[in-house]
């Protein structure tokens, strides 16, 4: 089949690992673009992490962002949906964690009406909190302000620690507050809204264009993308992806820093 959608993860699968959409996988998703397909950004990335991906791509791909937690129009910079975590779920699921994890750190993400709403204070933190990137954007608060609104995400940080310890820690005692998964394995968790995942985004996007889930490609490299990949009527997984992915893929091409995205792609749509 041609896919009718591409949907992909971002980091460690559509960019390389000095975060660029390298010229031919641009000119991939260029020629599926022209001849038609749809093309969505799918990644743990809040929306104001989109605006860099979306200027190398040279135009602006509707965006599932927060594990698909929220829908961002980035042509409109206009939040389109958002699921949250309410201040209940939040207070129950940091119980958890920091009874369970000994010293964890935990921070929110909240949305506003778009990517940079001043309005919003949109990344917040505990006090301490040691970002998992290299470009810290969080603002300390006190943990009774940080679980009092609700939240697209709950990230749970423990330094020293590994995601993959975290969350088998953890499972089995969020039960349906929330769904945990990770996307880098340097010792921090994420939780969304209890049934929340990628696909559940990607099919939002999708069921508007009457296109269902046997015509779409995913791409992804870790835990955080399983759903969309077992999901979808072809799931690829990439080169350097995470066992978890890699099993809930129907296919594996090449790595990120060697266009394994475009290297699917153009076999559908092959670039002159």
């Amino acid at each position: 089949m041609t896919p009718e959608l591409i949907a992909t993860d971002v980091d460690g699968t559509l960019i390389d690992d000095d975060e660029r959409v390298t010229p031919r996988t641009r000119a991939a998703v260029s020629a599926a673009v022209d001849s038609g397909a749809h093309f969505v950004l799918a990644t743990g990335r809040p929306p104001r992490w989109v605006g860099p991906i979306v200027d190398q791509l040279g135009f602006a791909p509707m965006a599932v962002c927060a594990n698909g937690a929220v829908v961002y129009d980035p042509a409109a910079d206009r939040i389109v949906s958002a699921r949250t975590l309410s201040a209940d779920a939040l207070a129950e699921l940091a119980d958890v964690a920091m009874r369970l994890i000994p010293g964890v750190g935990l921070a929110v993400e909240r949305v506003g009406r778009s990517a940079h709403d001043a309005a919003t204070p949109q990344f917040v933190s505990s006090p301490g909190y040691e970002h998992a990137w290299l470009n810290p954007d969080n603002t300390e608060v006190s943990l009774e302000d940080l679980l009092s609104a609700p939240a697209v995400k709950l990230l749970v940080r423990r330094s020293g620690a590994t995601s993959a310890e975290m969350a088998e820690v953890l499972a089995g005692h969020v039960g349906s507050a929330g769904d945990i998964t990770y996307s880098t394995n340097n010792g921090l968790i994420e939780i969304v809204p209890f049934g929340i995942s990628k696909a559940t985004g990607i099919a939002e996007v999708a069921t508007p264009l009457g296109i269902s889930a046997a015509d779409i490609v995913t791409f992804g490299d870790m835990p955080n993308d399983v759903p969309m990949l077992s999901w979808a009527g072809l799931g690829v997984a990439m080169g350097n992806a995470h066992p978890e992915a890699v099993a809930a893929a129907d296919e594996v091409t090449v790595t990120n820093v060697e266009d394994g995205v475009a290297r699917v792609l153009e076999r559908f749509w092959p670039v002159d």
